[in-house]
């Protein structure tokens, strides 16, 4: 099965630089700058996994995660914050998200985390 992943976040770098490495993964990818295409995509394709950054402008992460999981309650939401917002790293998983990572990030702990949260 080819495992589709949306990487959410507002900072096209971070965008790019997990979709070039996890595309060599053979992850069918995916990426939205704000909520709304996060939404539009999740509307059209059957994403597994999504990386999601807490802080994005207009629709906030969490609120992104809640629309996501009402849709779609399946769905595998892994947060990403560079900011130490512990309540609201505690709302996100209080609300379905399965864990978060802090920016930055290693890339091969991101690798990990989605290899393990696709198979469980």
């Amino acid at each position: 099965m080819n495992h589709k992943v949306l990487i959410v976040d507002d900072q096209f770098g971070i965008r790019v630089l997990l979709t070039e490495v996890l595309q060599k993964d053979g992850y069918e990818m995916f990426q939205a700058a704000n909520g709304k295409e996060a939404l539009d995509i999740q509307a059209m394709e059957d994403i597994s996994i999504v990386l999601l950054d807490m802080k994005i402008p207009g629709m906030d992460g969490v609120e992104i995660l809640k629309q996501l999981k009402q849709r779609q309650p399946s769905i595998k939401v892994i947060m990403m914050t560079a900011y130490g917002e512990l309540k609201m790293v505690n709302e996100a998983l209080e609300n379905g998200a399965i864990s978060y990572m802090a920016k930055p990030f290693d890339i091969s702990d991101v690798r990990q985390a989605i290899r393990k949260n696709l198979i469980s």
